[in-house]
């Protein structure tokens, strides 16, 4: 299962909505692929359609869905919008993590 904060519900609504996608109906795929200064790199994206190997999660009204091979990293995964003076964006707080890189934006196991 992945879960995403209400600050990231709002933001993830409001990006879909700009690129033509109904967050009703479409929904935001997360997966793991190899690269970034860690090891492993997280990936966002908005999609309408699933795959035969895909896990479709929903959390405070959002559809998520995680590629089977993806799930194995990423399972209690929070996904969170920072504004803050760092910059902004999506934040992935993974529990599964043992080390991740200074932008957050990768992890290894």
């Amino acid at each position: 299962m992945i879960n995403i904060t209400d600050i990231a519900r709002n933001e993830v609504i409001k990006l879909m909505e700009k690129d033509g996608f109904n967050h009703d109906t479409d929904f935001v795929r997360v997966g793991v692929k190899s690269g970034g200064c860690s090891g492993l790199s997280y990936e966002l994206n908005f999609d309408n359609k699933t795959e035969n190997d895909d896990k479709i999660f929903e959390d405070n009204a959002i559809k998520i869905v995680v590629d089977k091979k993806s799930l194995l990293y990423l399972v209690g995964t929070t996904l969170e919008f920072s504004g803050g003076l760092n910059g902004k964006g999506f934040v992935f707080v993974n529990p599964n993590a043992n080390r991740t890189c200074g932008c957050g934006e990768s992890f290894s196991l």
